[in-house]
């Protein structure tokens, strides 16, 4: 306990955390570049089938709430919001059209942990938790020796519904004051705290623990609380002008833990992996926000690796991916034992695919993303909405009153921000989709004891509603 308590309580002092920020930022005026000068070789396929005889190789897995892959360097935006993303994609393994299986953070990080659809984890309500049945990946790393520790700001993820399981160190970082220089755009945002806190939490647990194994879960909520600073305010002032800083701000306050990553030779020996559990929408189709629709601007996320060694150039994985695909392929990759019965593959045999200049083998399969809209209401039936990629098309079932829905068809291959329904045109298509979605809804939780369910007290719902969420 003891470890925990250094862990969350060490303070760091602000004017070394603000000093570094502005330097990282200054840095990223001329060219980006971690300091001290990353220093890990080259490699190639045969050195990335190699990672699972090593015994050295420790897992960093970054989770950016709510950001979405299209408004990062590396998917080809045109604004400088992401540097060090941008440099981790040029050096790794970009997923360049990775699908979260939700736009909501309870049921989308479910799916992730698991390797299972939502339809599987029985998680798509406020009150769900996640089956004790689930085997997760901490319990797989803590099992093979790795020391396991997550730090989390979003209360979803909380260990009451179940996300600790195989964690030896689970907790929130205890939040600091924000200096005034900091700038909250969520209205109905009241969390105390910034990511700095839990880098800093990270920073002190490599500080511990850093010469042993070790998987390090980092969950950050500062996109989410749209926060930025005088620093990252580089694009104006409306919705998505802040949500544009809050990612420059997410990309420096990270720039801290890669200082000490690359200080400590610890690059050498990591696998670092950023992803995200949905996106953002900007009024696309009329409404702003996630966790309501399943659209690609809700579901398009990025994913990038990087491995203890630089692949140059950076590899990228053109075929559709998905976020139950994430820990099958970080397992594989290391030569740990699998995950059971996930509805995810392993996407290793891509991945080489991609280094050596090949074409991937791997059959194609249907992509599921799922979210029941009443997720945040008591007494209330289920109304999903489900979208599915197949081919090139994706197909959106959206409930509507009375017990029917609506569905939408667009053409991914020739509308690209898939804003032009298409399901009049091609009817035999939409109905061929249709018949996929009642084949995925029929899947039921994969636990013996179905899915349990928490009865929320006032605390734990307040924690919630700091996040701006509405909750009963």
């Amino acid at each position: 306990m003891s470890a925990l308590n250094r862990l969350l309580g060490r303070k760091w002092p602000w004017l070394t955390a603000a000093g570094f920020v502005i330097v990282a930022y200054l840095s990223t005026l001329v060219e980006f570049a971690w300091v001290p000068q990353d220093e890990r070789p080259t490699g190639t396929a045969a050195d990335i089938e190699a990672l699972r005889d090593r015994d050295d190789v420790n897992v960093l897995f970054i989770l950016v709430d709510t950001l979405r892959a299209d408004h990062l360097g590396a998917w080809g935006y045109d604004r400088p919001t992401s540097p060090l993303f941008d440099k981790m994609a040029e050096t790794g393994i970009r997923f360049g059209r990775q699908v979260s299986q939700s736009s909501w953070t309870k049921c989308s990080m479910a799916s992730l942990w698991t390797g299972l659809y939502p339809t599987r984890t029985g998680v798509t309500r406020f009150e769900h938790v996640l089956s004790p049945e689930a085997r997760l990946p901490a319990e797989i790393f803590s099992e093979a020796g790795f020391r396991t520790a997550g730090l989390f700001r979003n209360g979803w993820v909380e260990s009451y519904f179940g996300f600790d399981q195989g964690f030896q160190v689970y907790a929130k970082p205890v939040g600091r004051p924000s200096p005034a220089s900091v700038y909250r755009e969520n209205p109905t945002l009241k969390e105390t705290g910034t990511d700095l806190d839990a880098v800093d939490s990270a920073i002190e647990f490599l500080r511990i623990f850093g010469d042993e194994r070790w998987f390090l879960y980092l969950h950050l909520m500062d996109l989410h609380e749209y926060l930025y600073d005088e620093d990252s305010a580089l694009f104006g002032t409306d919705y998505e002008d802040i949500y544009d800083n809050s990612i420059v701000r997410e990309n420096l306050v990270l720039a801290r833990l890669f200082e000490t990553l690359t200080r400590d030779g610890l690059l050498e020996n990591t696998v670092i992996v950023l992803a995200s559990d949905h996106g953002e929408a900007f009024n696309e189709r009329g409404y702003e926000g996630h966790a309501r629709y399943v659209y690609r601007e809700t579901t398009h996320v990025p994913l990038i690796m990087t491995l203890p060694f630089k692949l140059e150039p950076g590899v990228v994985v053109e075929q559709i991916t998905r976020n139950v695909d994430i820990w099958p392929t970080v397992l594989d990759l290391l030569g740990l034992p699998e995950m059971e019965e996930t509805d995810g593959r392993s996407q290793l045999p891509a991945i080489l695919a991609a280094t050596r200049g090949e074409e991937s083998s791997e059959p194609l399969e249907a992509v599921y993303a799922h979210l029941d809209r009443t997720w945040g209401q008591r007494q209330s039936s289920a109304a999903t909405t489900i979208s599915v990629l197949d081919g090139s098309y994706r197909y959106v079932r959206i409930p509507l009153p009375g017990g029917v829905y609506a569905e939408e068809l667009f053409d991914m291959k020739n509308d690209a921000p898939e804003l032009k329904d298409v399901a009049s045109e091609h009817p035999e298509i939409a109905e061929q989709m249709s018949a996929l979605t009642d084949r995925y809804l029929e899947a039921e939780p994969s636990w013996t004891e179905g899915t349990p369910s928490l009865e929320l007290d006032e605390i734990q719902l307040n924690q919630l509603r700091a996040l701006g969420y509405q909750v009963p």
